[in-house]
């Protein structure tokens, strides 16, 4: 299983590259400079490889696992997941040009409110692993071990 120091190293990036990117784009000249762009594009990269680690590392193990409480768990998590890959692509499609590595902000105070409900989404999911999945796969290793 995917050590735990790996998923908190993402989960500390993840926030940080949030955190350094909401700073940024509070000015509307910020949003179209190449720092900010390289910023919110490590941000998709690293939320994007951070959610298909856990739902394969994590969740699709804990699916098959007998105790019907633990399966719940993971399913709960997978379909967290598949919900915000969902927003994010969309959030994606009306935002940037991926393919340009640029933002495309038509109304600035909206693309603001939309990334902020964004990244918060992703930071609340963030502090969920860490409160309820995680614990539960400690434990879940501590009763094997025993």
């Amino acid at each position: 299983m995917t050590a735990f120091s790996k998923l908190h190293a993402q989960n500390h990036k993840i926030t940080e590259l949030s955190n350094v990117f909401l700073y940024l784009v509070q000015s509307r000249e910020m949003c179209d400079t190449e720092t900010a762009c390289d910023v919110f594009f490590e941000y998709t990269a690293k939320v994007k490889e951070h959610i298909e680690l856990v739902d394969r590392e994590l969740c699709s193990r804990l699916i098959s696992y007998p105790d019907q409480t633990v399966k719940n768990t993971a399913d709960r998590f997978l379909s967290g997941s598949n919900e915000i890959k969902r927003i994010f692509h969309r959030y994606l499609k009306d935002w940037c040009n991926e393919s340009k590595r640029r933002l495309t902000i038509r109304n600035h105070s909206e693309f603001l409110a939309e990334t902020e409900q964004m990244f918060g989404l992703v930071l609340d999911r963030i502090q969920r692993e860490t409160e309820h999945l995680y614990p539960l796969i400690r434990k879940l290793k501590d009763q094997q071990a025993a």
